[in-house]
């Protein structure tokens, strides 16, 4: 006869290893299951609070051992290590190989998808913070190159990081626009003096110098500022956008920036 017992099947090693839920649990908010008092009762800590475990001391494995060395002017014993030591040793220092690391002119930029050229921005740092601006190219440098223009807001042609500009919906159409060939990097870069040698004389005497524009600078500002408010007046509501960009932004009282649509 078959047995009345039906057989169960084996426990598969995932089964054998899954722990079960601790008695202790979190019950949402910080709030568990249990208190401190509770678990001190429960895990019977109290009975092992006085009682100190003795430390076991484990014998330190021999690295040398004594033989016997027969001959009578060689001692009687000699101490011999049990692991031999290498046989040979590099004259040099092995040659590290180093992976490449790419400079930051061949670093991949990342622009957020609605900075594009012609785009209206609203700047958040700086010396001309909450003014709008008119994106017009990003540089290889991932900065924003950005223009008041300087006739209707005073902001002069400047870099810009994206992290300080919130992008908005008004686009200025610059398809047509063509900027001159020198707006680069190194156009905007400041040109410092090298630190002259420790003379005689007072040290605060020498006072640090206003940074002034150069007439090369002046030049393209007035043909990009010609260029891009051009390209205003070919749109209906022109006059509406010249009052927008003159405009500061600014936040009043339950106004919040990330409710709102640019």
């Amino acid at each position: 006869m078959a047995d009345a017992k039906a057989k169960t099947p084996a426990k598969t090693a995932a089964e054998a290893t899954k722990k079960g839920r601790p008695r202790n649990y979190d019950l949402g908010n910080g709030i568990y299951r249990f208190s401190r008092t509770r678990m001190f009762h429960k895990k019977a800590i109290y009975k092992f609070l006085d009682k100190k475990t003795p430390k076991t001391v484990k014998p330190k494995k021999p690295v040398t051992i004594e033989k016997k060395i027969n001959g009578e002017k060689n001692g009687g014993t000699r101490i011999v290590r049990l692991q031999k030591r290498r046989a040979n040793y590099p004259t040099t220092d092995p040659v590290t190989v180093h992976h490449a690391k790419k400079t930051f002119r061949d670093h991949s930029r990342y622009v957020r998808p609605t900075l594009t050229p012609g785009t209206v921005c609203i700047l958040l740092a700086g010396p001309h913070k909450g003014k709008r601006v008119v994106l017009l190219k990003i540089l290889k440098s991932g900065l924003l190159l950005v223009n008041g223009p300087f006739l209707i807001n005073a902001c002069p042609l400047r870099r810009v990081s994206q992290n300080y500009v919130i992008a908005t919906s008004t686009k200025i159409d610059l398809s047509g626009v063509q900027l001159p060939q020198n707006l680069n990097d190194e156009y905007f870069k400041r040109k410092r003096d090298k630190r002259a040698k420790k003379e005689e004389g007072d040290i605060f005497s020498k006072k640090k110098e206003e940074y002034k524009p150069s007439d090369q600078r002046k030049s393209d500002q007035k043909i990009v500022d010609k260029l891009i408010v051009a390209a205003i007046k070919k749109r209906e509501d022109k006059k509406m956008l010249f009052t927008y960009l003159s405009a500061m932004f600014g936040l009043r009282s339950s106004q919040y920036p990330h409710r709102m649509k640019f």
